[in-house]
């Protein structure tokens, strides 16, 4: 598959427990969300929240490629382009966990399942001179064992143009968020290989969300 063709993923995580809860769902569903929908090449918006902190907000959305968010649509709607409203929530009212803005490598063309209950987020920096031993590591075993996961429904991976907290990112969409404690799932966390690459990587984040459904 040509890099052409690989589909994009825009991310952004919050922690909004110091925002009114209402206030932020009615910005995210009625303003920040159908502004990106909007865009050509923005194929899908879905939203998650914490297990553990339910005021952890995850928004993914699936890109036709990463040069949408280089479109001029996008950019009318971002960064010093925000809204009052987008200004004032993301100024002064949430703090940031991450956010990312990458290229699929693993498959490279799938897009998010529809069905799935939960989702388990794993973000990380690697020094530049293990790279090459964590990408065949994530390749030839990790990537696989997670993927024969019973319940995994889909697994993805990431790779950062720049700019973002993470270089690399890995996304994978469960049947519910129990998957994560599974037999078959811990053991793929915890080979011998794993806990080896683990030493190379830094800023490393691990959430474990599930679906956001609006309630009114």
């Amino acid at each position: 598959m040509t890099m052409a063709n690989r589909l994009g993923l825009l991310g952004g995580s919050v922690d909004y427990s110091n925002a009114a809860e209402d206030e932020f769902h009615d910005w995210l569903d009625t303003e920040h969300i159908p502004e990106r929908l909007r865009i050509a090449g923005v194929l899908n918006a879905v939203r998650w929240l914490g297990v553990e902190n339910p005021r952890i907000s995850l928004v993914i959305y699936d890109l036709e490629n990463l040069q949408v968010l280089n479109k001029p649509e996008y950019l009318a709607v971002s960064f010093e382009n925000f809204s009052p409203w987008s200004k004032r929530i993301l100024g002064t009212k949430i703090r940031r966990v991450t956010r990312f803005a990458c290229e699929q490598m693993d498959p490279g063309n799938a897009i998010a399942p529809a069905n799935a209950g939960g989702l388990a987020v794993y973000a990380m920096n690697v020094a530049p001179e293990f790279e090459a031993e964590f990408n065949q590591w994530y390749d030839s075993e990790h990537i696989p064992a997670l993927s024969a996961t019973p319940g995994v429904l889909c697994a993805r991976r990431f790779l950062s143009k720049g700019g973002t907290d993470h270089k690399y990112v890995a996304l994978y969409h469960l049947q519910s968020p129990g998957i994560c404690d599974s037999p078959a799932w811990k053991w793929a966390m915890s080979t011998p290989a794993a806990k080896k690459i683990n030493e190379y990587t830094a800023n490393r984040l691990h959430m474990v969300m599930r679906p956001y459904h609006r309630t009114k």
